[in-house]
């Protein structure tokens, strides 16, 4: 009898330690939320000059395409929560009826809704298939054939991708211990540069402009639940809602001030990349800028510009940050601690940002808060 009380004391001390680590992790985002706070005391107004920034999400997708059970309802709540301006909706194709005609599109509860489809080749490449033929290179690690004719952008962030490298027990356990305190910021303990992705959009980008975007590959498909017989959930956990996607990772379009938000306006600005993409819940990043001058030029980030004697970069970010710009891939400047800067030009290339919050903390000082697309100095 004495030794099965040992063994069970023995299991229940193992037990208790083995949730030391996920009670620490928790006591972590705790800190990281109250850095994140007292950070978005320190934000100075400001915006691109001659556009509005709309932020919004892409790669979405309801029960219409499988892989999901969310609704339209539940889609249009989120994005409301979030105070999103625009949802773009990339549902998986169907052979007998059109996906894309039939999802979510125009305004609804004051969102903007934009339909496509998320479509699989042959190969296994797949894209995201906009609206006005916009393609989107998706999960760019796994793409193969990036000749293909017509591409326009590439999805250098996607949640699913940076999802499947988490350990799903140390998952579980972060979810029980820190969910409903912290539900988005579970994520800065898995959060990950995308460093493939990236290394694959800046070597297409020596050959070709490509406009980058975030995908929130957003499915609402992930927890456990249990129902009646009718479909209503008696009880569940829901690991994945899009409420909580939605604040992960987000594209900000710059819009110019004298056109509506509306369909054309969003997809002319994704084509030209007039965007950036901002993982949103360790900071709002409006405010961001990128943009060059010379003689006779003001140009934003997405644009193309001549180089000539007087050829500068500037950057400007909302809150003082950590500022890499990057040239043809390799780094540029690096330089901490700042919310403005000016870099005289005096090569070509293709220069990008990104931008980093090392004051919130070892948890995220790594991990990117802002990835810009580029300015093409020709």
């Amino acid at each position: 009898m004495r030794s099965k009380k040992f063994i069970l004391l023995i299991v229940v001390l193992v037990l208790l330690l083995s949730q030391v680590p996920f009670a620490y992790r928790r006591v972590k985002l705790r800190r990281l939320d109250a850095a994140i706070q007292q950070l978005n005391t320190q934000r100075t107004t400001g915006a691109q000059t001659g556009y509005v920034d709309y932020r919004g999400v892409v790669h979405v997708h309801s029960s219409l395409g499988g892989h999901s059970a969310g609704t339209f309802s539940e889609i249009i709540s989120a994005a409301q929560a979030n105070g999103l301006q625009f949802v773009v909706m990339t549902e998986h194709t169907e052979k007998d009826f059109d996906t894309a005609s039939l999802t979510l599109k125009g305004m609804h509860g004051g969102v903007l809704f934009i339909n496509g489809n998320e479509v699989s080749a042959e190969n296994g490449d797949r894209l995201l298939v906009l609206p006005e033929e916009i393609s989107i290179v998706a999960y760019p690690e796994e793409f193969r054939n990036w000749e293909t004719a017509g591409l326009d952008g590439v999805e250098i962030y996607n949640v699913f991708t940076n999802a499947r490298r988490v350990n799903p027990v140390a998952a579980f356990f972060d979810v029980l211990w820190s969910q409903r305190a912290y539900p988005e910021l579970i994520f800065a303990l898995y959060l990950q540069r995308p460093d493939e992705s990236l290394k694959k959009w800046d070597q297409a980008l020596a050959r070709t402009r490509l406009t980058a975007v975030g995908g929130n590959d957003a499915h609402s498909n992930i927890g456990v639940s249990l129902k009646d017989s009718s479909g209503k959930t008696l009880l569940g956990i829901q690991l994945d809602p899009y409420a909580t996607s939605f604040r992960l990772v987000r594209l900000h379009v710059l819009v110019e001030q004298n056109r509506p938000l509306d369909e054309a306006s969003v997809l002319e600005a994704i084509r030209a990349g007039h965007c950036f993409v901002g993982f949103d819940f360790l900071g709002d990043p409006a405010g961001f800028a990128f943009e060059a001058q010379n003689e006779g030029e003001n140009k934003i980030q997405g644009d193309e510009i001549f180089l000539r004697s007087e050829t500068r970069l500037r950057v400007r970010t909302p809150v003082p940050s950590r500022i890499v710009v990057l040239k043809d891939g390799a780094v540029f400047l690096d330089e901490s601690g700042i919310n403005n800067k000016e870099i005289a030009v005096t090569e070509r290339g293709v220069y990008r940002v990104e931008v980093y919050l090392p004051q919130l903390g070892e948890l995220v000082a790594q991990k990117p808060w802002i990835i810009s697309n580029p300015i093409y100095v020709r």
